[in-house]
């Protein structure tokens, strides 16, 4: 039996989490949880799982449920979420959280010895080097939980290093489109995604294709791979997850139906598989798979992200912090969607930049730079 902390338990990765330790409730248990401010369907999952811990937001959601679960400990806020991951029964810490909140309690399972599976990629896109130095001292393990890092996770396995990386990209819903054509998107559009079912900022990021970025960022601290050796195509079909090159030419990849539940199970069970997670891929079923260069003039921010890790220290901070706030002016409907990769490359080209070597420094960054953006707005 394997114990679980999920950060994260209400979100899109969350609930997919929970379907996998449902399916498989023999080798898995949930001892503490976490979630925001969904607290009705926390509630439920709070009944369904029993954990001894749980974590909320807000301290008026805690005294709520705890009055319901008196069964259950209670906790708020980033204290909460920390000790959430720092839960002593906890085998594995799920990291489900989205955006720079989850940099804290990721450092938090590290230190107490837990291994991570990790979807939260802004904890290493802001602090990639502080972080896996100290899963090295630790001596513990990140595990990806995101579809392309976990294909080139499993492709490494049992092989010599790589020599390159491709990551895949669907191309989001605005694939094609110019950069005057994006001038005239709507919200509703940016949330349409063609293949995936994600929360709404991922799938802003997809849409701008500052996804893979950070995914590009995320891989180079995973992986201990040069950024020069991290090529992106776009692949409409999402089948081809990612791709690993090697010194003799040869180009393995993990294909399969996109369905999180697979990098998922694989995070949770690794070496093991699980069986029947997701659906069987047919290739004839699939059928032609398409492979593209991406549109960096239409999709300024994947340049964005690559400059920003070849420059280093705190710059793929500022570069994180200010896509989150740009996505959340762009989800209330307070700038159009070109304005996003414009805003982070205004606020990238007056950054002076720092080492950003503690969670301090970095958090500091990270509030001077939403300033940065919300006056810019």
């Amino acid at each position: 039996m394997k114990y679980i902390a999920l950060l994260g338990s209400t979100g899109s990765v969350g609930t997919q989490v929970l379907d996998v330790v449902r399916s498989h409730g023999h080798r898995f248990r949930i001892c503490a949880m976490s979630a925001g401010h969904n607290i009705d369907l926390f509630a439920s999952q709070l009944e369904e799982f029993r954990p001894e811990f749980a974590s909320v937001a807000c301290e008026q959601s805690a005294a709520v449920l705890s009055r319901r679960f008196p069964d259950i400990r209670f906790s708020r806020g980033m204290e909460g979420l920390c000790e959430t991951a720092s839960c002593d029964q906890a085998h594995t810490v799920v990291n489900a959280l989205v955006g720079m909140i989850g940099l804290q309690p990721t450092a938090a399972a590290i230190l107490t010895g837990k291994d991570v599976a990790l979807a939260n990629k802004e904890t290493l896109v802001a602090g990639g080097a502080l972080i896996v130095s100290l899963a090295k001292k630790k001596n513990v393990r990140l595990l990806p939980v995101d579809s392309e890092h976990s294909a080139i996770f499993q492709c490494l396995q049992n092989q010599a290093p790589a020599d390159r990386l491709t990551l895949t990209a669907s191309g989001g819903p605005f694939r094609g489109y110019t950069r005057e054509q994006l001038r005239s998107v709507t919200k509703e559009q940016a949330l349409a995604h063609p293949n995936w079912t994600m929360g709404e900022k991922i799938t802003v990021d997809s849409a701008t294709m500052m996804n893979k970025g950070l995914e590009v960022i995320e891989a180079r601290w995973l992986f201990d791979i040069p950024p020069e050796r991290i090529d992106v195509v776009v692949h409409p079909e999402s089948i081809l997850h990612s791709a690993v090159s090697f010194v003799d030419g040869s180009l393995i990849g993990q294909f399969g139906w996109p369905d999180m539940k697979i990098p998922i199970a694989y995070a949770l069970s690794y070496p093991d598989r699980l069986p029947d997670v997701g659906k069987r891929l047919d290739l004839a079923d699939a059928g032609c798979l398409r492979f593209e260069r991406p549109d960096e003039e239409a999709f300024p921010c994947l340049r964005l992200a690559r400059e920003a890790l070849l420059a280093g220290g705190s710059y793929p901070v500022v570069l994180n912090a200010a896509n989150e706030e740009a996505v959340a002016a762009f989800l209330r409907g307070t700038i159009p969607f070109h304005r996003i990769a414009e805003c982070i490359e205004e606020v990238l080209s007056s950054h002076r930049g720092s080492d950003a070597a503690s969670i301090e420094g970095i958090l500091e960054e990270e509030q001077r730079t939403r300033a940065s953006v919300r006056s810019l707005i």
